[in-house]
């Protein structure tokens, strides 16, 4: 039997900052040949989660997609040398806590809007392919901004309205990188609270404010995240893609949105700012169908 984790590469695209990729592997599923929220999701499009290690403790950034993706992220940290482990949940979504269980015995960071949509999708969880089962709550809950230290580094945790309505996003102010967690994404944004996507929009402005250099999210390319991540640029393709969707599908419903994803983000293409993967063809239709229900 392969392992769950045979394809989990690690990264250290910063100093100290590690990215735990797994996924975009053509023709591997990981759970089941059925559809499951693992391998049609996370895996498909691929996803990391991060850990920053520095003078013996660690914070851990997602708990990742299994407990056995948990354990290796785990297992890397401490051989690092961290004696101290802390976790910060960037959202309640499964594919960023189905780990959490792993760190059972850690302190487990998050939003009160976290810990209140966790406990409401509890059994929605529980009942899931794959099932989250135990769940394994945050202890440590804040509403809009918390200040941490990491051996010698300053973390800051700051809530933003994108992606879903608890997004948590880690700030590194002294080198100016931002974890972003589902807030952005490479190729396009899922659109998973489509009737909250004029907040998101105005919310994705509000990030680009920031003094940001470089960009590493849950989902997007792992040449890029391998690299360092992704400039300012990203912000404003995410924020242009929901922008132009919008607009689509008010104007013609579905059908005025149809274009093939290389022709509907084409500027965000030409100027480098994501890169495109064939899947997000899928959630691009996706997207339109969640608002032009509404």
């Amino acid at each position: 039997m392969t392992s769950m984790t045979e394809t989990l590469t690690i990264f250290e695209p910063h100093p100290g900052v590690f990215a735990y990729y797994d996924g975009r592997v053509e023709g591997r599923r990981l759970y089941s040949t059925e559809p499951n929220w693992l391998d049609d999701g996370a895996y498909e499009l691929g996803i990391a989660s991060y850990a920053i290690v520095d003078a013996g403790e660690a914070l851990v950034y997602d708990t990742h997609v299994s407990l056995a993706h948990g354990q290796a992220v785990r297992r890397h940290v401490e051989g690092l040398g961290a004696k101290s482990i802390r976790v910060v949940l960037s959202h309640w979504h499964d594919d960023h806590i189905a780990g959490n269980a792993v760190f059972a015995d850690c302190e487990i960071i998050a939003l009160k809007l976290t810990a209140d949509a966790l406990e409401a999708h509890r059994e929605q969880l529980a009942a899931g392919t794959p099932p989250i089962s135990p769940l394994v709550m945050p202890n440590r809950l804040f509403e809009r901004r918390l200040d941490l230290q990491v051996g010698n580094r300053r973390v800051e945790l700051h809530h933003f309205d994108i992606h879903s309505a608890d997004g948590n996003v880690l700030w590194l102010p002294d080198d100016r990188i931002l974890l972003a967690g589902d807030t952005l994404e490479d190729t396009i944004t899922y659109v998973s609270e489509a009737q909250n996507t004029a907040t998101h929009i105005r919310e994705l402005a509000r990030l680009a404010t920031w003094p940001i250099d470089r960009i590493l999210p849950n989902h997007g390319a792992p040449d890029r995240i391998a690299a360092g991540g992704y400039d300012t640029r990203f912000i404003d393709a995410n924020r242009r893609y929901l922008e132009r969707l919008m607009d689509a599908v008010q104007q013609g419903g579905q059908t005025a949105a149809v274009a093939p994803l290389t022709d509907f983000i084409a500027p965000e293409l030409a100027r480098g700012a994501v890169s495109y993967f064939e899947p997000y063809e899928a959630v691009h239709r996706k997207n339109i169908a969640a608002l032009s229900a509404i």
